[in-house]
């Protein structure tokens, strides 16, 4: 593994050729290596993104390099979308302990809300590209330690180990909640869930799922098998998370004065941890939060 291709990147930037089909390794420390100088012309700030399998620049938050040629200043940031909002981009202390792009380089042309993790002057010397950083010269073996490490936190924002069998992402996460939630019910007595709780059914017909009140349907309302409390169960879907935590305690709310149940608890079912979630776990005692995973397997059909 070496940075020969941020070499050759940045000789790139210097010229009208925009193809990179061939030109760049596509995987990096397991990551998809995705590269950009333009489309149709070149653009002020090329850049190289390291990437979940599956994910896109789009999705929200990327390890990237962004070079802004017309002062030759190269840097590696915790990227952040231009295009997409992400709810919770990178964890608190990436946030807290790191200057954005706009706050080291004056008005940048783009990518000003991303954070800087290393910051490098390029010097272009014809056959030779040397980095310095704060004064001192910067290896090829820094440059690599440097991206390793900004792809180590990105792995770990995500809760991934990435191509381990057992990471969220190998598994898949079970993005399309109208099947989640069938899913669930179809595999109550298998789940964590039908460890401690129980459907609700009237003369054998289910009724927990899409449960009717009078400000709307709960996701599922199930049962406490340990004291008969009722749980109401709310998808997080493509919603903030204060939307979600809304929708839980209304309808804790409506269960307490309707049916009269003042130990009502209630849970959230969300494919990612935030921290919106976190604070309002910490006051809400009777709210728990459970992650979802689905192991997709393929067996080959054989007559």
């Amino acid at each position: 593994m070496n940075v020969e291709f941020l070499d050759n990147f940045i000789k790139q930037s210097k010229t009208n050729n925009l193809r990179t089909k061939g030109l760049y390794p596509q995987t990096i420390f397991d990551m998809d290596i995705k590269v950009g100088f333009g489309m149709g012309t070149p653009t002020h700030v090329p850049w190289i993104s390291a990437l979940g399998p599956g994910m896109t620049t789009s999705n929200g938050y990327y390890p990237v390099y962004l070079f802004y040629k017309n002062i030759n200043v190269l840097v590696l940031a915790y990227g952040i979308s231009e295009t997409v909002s992400y709810e919770e981009p990178w964890n608190r202390e990436i946030i807290q302990n790191n200057k954005k792009v706009n706050e080291v380089i004056e008005k940048p042309f783009r990518y000003g809300d991303s954070f800087v993790f290393k910051k490098y002057e390029v010097k272009d010397c014809e056959e030779e590209i040397s980095y310095t950083s704060e004064g001192s010269d910067v290896s090829k073996e820094q440059l690599l330690l440097d991206l390793q490490t900004i792809v180590s936190s990105y792995k770990q924002c995500l809760d991934i180990t990435v191509k381990d069998e057992t990471s969220d992402l190998s598994k898949g996460l079970f993005y399309m909640e109208s099947q989640l939630e069938d899913f669930i019910i179809q595999n109550w007595d298998e789940s964590e869930l039908g460890k401690k709780y129980e459907l609700i059914y009237e003369d054998g017909d289910l009724k927990s799922q899409q449960y009717l009140t009078d400000i709307g349907k709960i996701d599922i309302l199930a049962k406490d098998k340990s004291d008969g409390s009722y749980v109401v169960i709310e998808l997080k879907r493509n919603q903030t998370s204060d939307d979600t935590v809304g929708q839980v305690t209304r309808y804790m709310g409506w269960i307490e004065d309707k049916l009269g149940d003042s130990d009502v608890k209630g849970i959230i079912i969300a494919g990612k941890y935030d921290e919106k979630l976190y604070y309002a776990q910490k006051m809400l005692k009777n709210i728990e939060v459970f992650l979802y995973e689905v192991n997709f397997k393929l067996n080959e059909y054989k007559k």
